[in-house]
């Protein structure tokens, strides 16, 4: 068993012990269905013995389950002291941290890595922004520690981590004339002329897919290629758009309004990602704890 169970299935299988659920275990792990049943066969294969039954919708952990989920768990405590204790060695006052992220991102990413650089100053921190497939293309060759990204890939096999929240916001000017009215209809803003990033934006897909549950299609004005571009389309006029909150960092308060809109904001998250194979380092799993004790404060919510 030592020899062919990978420390990923064991992963896999205390979250299916632990929730009573494949389905609840491939979300909390942001795997599909497919893959978690994949796993589970090869470990049971491994092991040699039935681990779960299922009677109807319901499963259940077999004798032999619950002794490995104990097992499991034991293992991954012992990890987790491990781990710790070899932070603790290093101090952390060494290393390298190689972090890239997509262009929405740079609104808060530099702001946590300089935070970590100042409580470890002896760490090389090293941060590039840029096009979500760039960063896709990355990920795929494994060439940094984490990924800054809206929303996991789909068709690489990767750890993800929420950090933070990333709500989407309709945005207008301020004297726009919808901007003081309340619980605006989808249907009377589409109406409004749209300014949208490419096609292929996270952002984009989830405000089209908004749109689309109601029936509604949205042709955009313009297309323009970066977040402060459409910014600055909205405050001379051009129409309105939807962004992530935190692209309004920078801008005073009062700048933008903020519409009162039905179906908004989009609720989604900041994702920390790293492929599925990679051992992360104690600088980058240092670095990943941190973003997770400050991903409240980060999200706006301590504010």
């Amino acid at each position: 068993m030592r020899h062919h169970t990978t420390f990923r299935q064991l992963e896999i299988f205390e979250a299916i012990a632990r929730l009573d659920s494949f389905t609840r275990a491939s979300e909390e792990l942001f795997l599909t269905q497919p893959t978690v049943s994949m796993q589970m066969k090869k470990l049971t294969e491994t092991v040699g013995v039935a681990l779960i039954e299922q009677v109807g919708k319901k499963i259940y952990l077999t004798p032999d389950g619950q002794q490995l989920a104990q097992a499991t768990r034991e293992i991954f405590s012992i990890m987790d002291r491990y781990t710790m204790s070899v932070a603790e060695r290093q101090g952390l006052k060494q290393g390298q941290l190689r972090l890239m992220a997509i262009t929405t991102a740079s609104y808060f990413a530099p702001r946590l890595l300089g935070e970590f650089a100042k409580l470890y100053p002896g760490i090389d921190v090293s941060l590039r922004v840029t096009n979500k497939e760039q960063v896709l293309a990355s990920i795929a060759d494994n060439l940094d520690d984490l990924y800054f990204l809206g929303q996991p890939p789909e068709d690489i096999d990767v750890i993800s981590t929420p950090i933070m929240d990333n709500p989407i916001v309709v945005l207008a000017a301020p004297d726009h004339p919808l901007a003081h009215k309340k619980k605006i209809t989808l249907e009377r803003l589409a109406q409004e002329p749209w300014l949208m990033r490419e096609r292929g934006s996270g952002t984009r897909n989830a405000i089209e897919r908004r749109f689309a549950e109601q029936g509604i299609t949205i042709r955009p004005r313009l297309e323009l290629g970066s977040n402060e571009a459409i910014k600055q389309a909205i405050l001379v006029g051009l129409g309105i758009s939807a962004l992530s909150r935190h692209t309004l960092t920078l801008n005073q308060p009062g700048q933008f309004a903020v519409l009162d809109v039905q179906g908004f904001p989009i609720l989604r998250h900041w994702y920390a990602v790293y492929p599925a194979g990679r051992q992360l380092s104690v600088v980058a799993r240092a670095f990943l704890d941190y973003l997770l004790g400050r991903g409240e404060a980060a999200s706006g919510k301590g504010k």
